[in-house]
């Protein structure tokens, strides 16, 4: 490295990592979510929050669960991909790739609604 570009590349490292350490940088993720009757649905985050569960429409979930099964009802959210660095692009072409990889925009097997499913 050339000996007056370090201090720059010193500085902008460091820069990165007080906002890592701040949660100022956030992670971008994709998630996968499996129900109690083991369908999943794919979806992405832009602020990594732990708490967001996606927003697979409700209207078709309430079909697949008795008002006894909606009493004690656990799901699990896996983070399947992320990065600090994807651009919102990138993320919804992964988020996408990831929805056919997983099949998840097949009733059968998701909640997916988009791409819509070819059989």
């Amino acid at each position: 490295m050339c000996k007056q570009f370090a201090p720059v590349f010193f500085i902008f490292i460091t820069f990165g990592n007080i906002l890592r350490k701040y949660n100022v940088l956030k992670m971008k993720i994709i998630y996968k979510i499996t129900y109690p009757n083991g369908k999943i649905y794919i979806g992405k985050d832009f602020t990594d929050s732990i708490n967001y569960f996606g927003s697979a429409s409700s209207t078709l979930i309430v079909k697949d669960f008795s008002r006894e099964e909606r009493r004690d009802f656990t799901i699990r959210k896996e983070i399947i991909w992320e990065s600090e660095t994807a651009t919102t692009k990138e993320v919804n072409a992964k988020e996408v790739e990831l929805i056919r990889q997983y099949k998840s925009n097949n009733p059968d097997i998701g909640y997916n609604q988009w791409p819509k499913f070819k059989k």
